[in-house]
């Protein structure tokens, strides 16, 4: 995988923050405030309006907020790191079409929102959590040779 592409170290906290700042706007929807269905009355031209307007923003704060803690530079940023960050892209790929196969049997018709509402933060989630968890394995390995 190509360095080039990847953000800047930096735009990792700022992922956090989005993500974090995601959390209280999805509090506003599970608490009853909005009703977030994709229905739209016949005639009703307005796209933005409070609801849908809400609904965007809390998908944009967390795709961008796991997009940029996903895809942003480590402070050492090497060949394994790169290899790492392949195998996880791989096996984050994998695990999603097997979450969205098993969705597909097992979901009504009626769920499609949250079918959609997972597939847009599912695969980067788990190749944060597969990404990360090798980092921390490769650190821990790393840090036991230095002991020896």
């Amino acid at each position: 995988m190509k360095t080039r592409f990847l953000f800047p170290y930096w735009c990792k906290f700022l992922g956090l923050a989005l993500i974090l700042l995601h959390m209280p706007v999805m509090h506003l929807r599970f608490s009853g405030h909005h009703d977030f269905h994709f229905d739209r009355q016949p005639g009703d031209t307005s796209m933005f309006d409070g609801p849908h307007l809400h609904f965007i923003i809390a998908i944009l704060l967390m795709v961008i907020g796991l997009l940029l803690v996903a895809f942003s530079r480590e402070k050492v940023e090497d060949e394994h790191i790169s290899q790492l960050r392949l195998d996880s892209l791989q096996w984050a790929v994998y695990l999603n079409y097997l979450v969205l196969i098993l969705t597909a049997i097992f979901m009504t018709r009626d769920d499609f929102e949250d079918i959609l509402w997972l597939n847009l933060w599912v695969p980067l989630a788990f190749f944060i959590i597969r990404f990360r968890w090798m980092l921390f394995r490769l650190n821990r390995s790393v840090s036991a040779e230095d002991r020896r």
